[in-house]
């Protein structure tokens, strides 16, 4: 089965000594000493030799981009980036997030571009992942991991701690808006995210969090599948889920799972056990950055996040189409006059041929809006005009 609570009860890293500080890379080795220079030519003109020092080339995130989060980085890992606004002059740019062209799809190199911008997350109740996404001090986690905690611990990759408050939660994407005083912390190493649109089935997925209470493991897969579809923590359903077979487990929560140039893919925040335990078996899901980057500015303007609200349950029929099942009591569709039965084959003029077409042709739609649905019902065509509430806290 689906574990929508993909983090961990308790601490079970208490009594521990202290993590040993990941070491740096192996200096590198001098090669063979070269022969001394020939004599200077009798002209009495100095000869130079100039050395060419290779090194890794990446974009860098900038704070106050598009969206109040990281820039999206839509190109190669030697894409250049612009930023809004010239930072501060006192304050030093974040350090690159991407990983070079000739690092492209190492892990080890992923991991160390990545792993400054992760954190641990302890509550009253838990523990799980998050990872920064503005230097100036917004986090990301899941919204089940935060559950209704008004603040957090979290600990950094150096084992810096600190306080976040928690300054949203959106349960029907199951996403939490974090934020820490930079005053304390510094400025801090902000992840930068990819165009979750453009992944595909087969490329490499990298994930960081903190498994079972140990922080900063990182895991590494492939992506499995792409437009899945998981349970919020509000009994709705999130869409375009990416399922992965990179190893994550409780802990891992609100961590991210990255591409190969170090890019934000998506939230990692379920599994599917397969039996009783909890543990990973090789199915996993994440939340698309597309929707972090959607709902996260939202909530950092203060909404309330209200999403449109129809009322049925549909299956899946012989022909094209979405068959309702169950219409919710006084809901938008039994108001209008929709019937369990009746086949919907179009909504606002889009065809439908399965539920999940419904679903994605509601979700992009506001609360009070008015949409055509046209159904088949005893032989004939019909279309019933609905007006959307909005989505109740909980799922009936």
């Amino acid at each position: 089965m689906t574990d929508p609570l993909l983090w961990l009860d308790g601490d079970p890293t208490d009594g521990r000594r202290a993590r040993v500080p990941e070491p740096g890379p192996e200096p590198a080795r001098p090669g063979p000493s070269a022969p001394p220079p020939p004599p200077p030519p009798s002209s009495g003109m100095g000869g130079f030799r100039a050395a060419l020092a290779g090194g890794l080339v990446s974009a860098v995130l900038v704070g106050g981009a598009a969206l109040g989060l990281g820039l999206v980085d839509t190109g190669g890992p030697a894409t250049t980036t612009a930023t809004a606004a010239p930072p501060a002059a006192a304050s030093p740019a974040p350090a690159s997030t991407s990983v070079g062209a000739r690092k492209q799809g190492d892990v080890a190199a992923i991991y160390a571009a990545a792993s400054p911008g992760v954190v641990s997350i302890r509550t009253d109740s838990g523990s799980g992942t998050g990872f920064v996404v503005d230097p100036d001090g917004t986090l990301v986690t899941n919204a089940h991991v935060v559950g209704s905690s008004s603040r957090v611990q979290i600990q950094f990759a150096d084992d810096r701690t600190a306080t976040a408050e928690v300054r949203g939660v959106d349960r029907s994407s199951d996403l939490a808006l974090l934020h820490v005083d930079t005053a304390q912390t510094g400025r801090l190493h902000a992840l930068s995210f990819a165009d979750s649109s453009t992944v595909r089935t087969g490329q490499l997925a990298v994930a960081i969090g903190s498994p079972f209470g140990l922080p900063q493991t990182a895991t590494a897969g492939i992506v499995s599948g792409t437009g899945r579809h998981i349970q919020a923590p509000d009994g709705f359903q999130i869409d375009s889920v990416i399922q992965t077979d990179a190893p994550i487990n409780p802990g891992n929560s609100g961590g991210p799972l990255l591409d190969a140039n170090g890019r934000v893919v998506g939230v990692n925040s379920q599994i599917e056990t397969g039996g009783s335990g909890n543990g990973n078996v090789g199915i996993g899901f994440a939340v698309p950055s597309n929707t972090v980057r959607d709902v996260i500015p939202r909530l950092q303007r203060g909404e309330t996040i209200r999403r449109a609200y129809l009322g049925v349950s549909t299956t899946t029929g012989s022909d094209p189409g979405a068959v309702v099942g169950d219409l919710t009591e006084g809901g938008p569709a039994e108001q209008a006059g929709l019937r369990a039965g009746d086949v919907i084959v179009a909504v606002g003029g889009t065809a439908v041929r399965t539920p999940d077409d419904v679903a994605a042709a509601i979700q992009d739609r506001h609360p009070g809006e008015t949409v055509a649905i046209s159904v088949q019902r005893g032989g004939s065509r019909t279309t019933i005009d609905v007006r959307l509430a909005a989505r109740p806290q909980q799922a009936p």
